[in-house]
């Protein structure tokens, strides 16, 4: 069935191996992934502008992306000496137990998780800053909540892919030049509900 015209294509997804993601446990490599899917197509100098590094280890830390196949060149927009990076895949999928075989994998995986839970904490901490300078319509839709479930294992599951779908048919009718259109990131989180310390 061919695409029809202005149609965008669904995201691409990779499932991490346990080399993807021993690779991408690491800050500044993270940070280089979400910038240039969050971006676009980049110069390691303008990422190193981005991000607040040096143009070296932004050079290298994309190396050891596309040496995984998480980043690739963008042969199209090189001129000379001038290489241009992009994101290899739009989300990066795994399961946890996915490394329960190899110890290395597993420290990447909860690293990453963990980084995942500062950036939210830092993502807050940002807003809570600057919130009174947005209109009253995006301080009502911003911000998070919770709920208490009590369900298996399966059926968590089943809200998880739910909820992602729902995030994912967003983002494909996402359009960016609408009018009043900001970039936001939504955190999805699920926790047993620990009892004691």
């Amino acid at each position: 069935m061919a695409e029809s015209e202005g149609a965008r294509p669904a995201p691409s997804a990779v499932r991490i191996d346990h080399r993807q993601v021993r690779v991408l446990a690491h800050p500044l490599r993270i940070r280089l992934l979400g910038a240039l899917r969050v971006q676009g197509p980049a110069t390691a100098t303008t990422l190193a502008e981005l991000l607040g590094t040096n143009t070296g280890a932004t050079s290298y830390h994309l190396r050891q992306l596309a040496e995984v196949g998480l980043v690739v060149e963008d042969p199209d927009r090189g001129t000379g000496r001038q290489r241009w990076w992009r994101a290899a895949h739009d989300v990066t999928n795994w399961e946890p137990t996915d490394f329960d075989d190899d110890p290395d994998a597993r420290a990447a995986v909860d690293w990453i998780q963990a980084n995942q839970v500062r950036l939210l904490a830092e993502h807050a901490d940002r807003w809570f800053a600057v919130q009174d300078q947005w209109s009253p319509a995006w301080r009502d839709a911003f911000g998070m909540g919770d709920i208490f479930l009590t369900i298996p294992a399966a059926r968590l599951h089943a809200l998880e892919a739910e909820l992602w779908q729902v995030l994912e048919r967003y983002r494909e009718e996402a359009d960016p030049a609408a009018p009043g259109a900001e970039q936001i990131q939504v955190f999805l989180a699920a926790y047993p509900l620990l009892k004691g310390k």
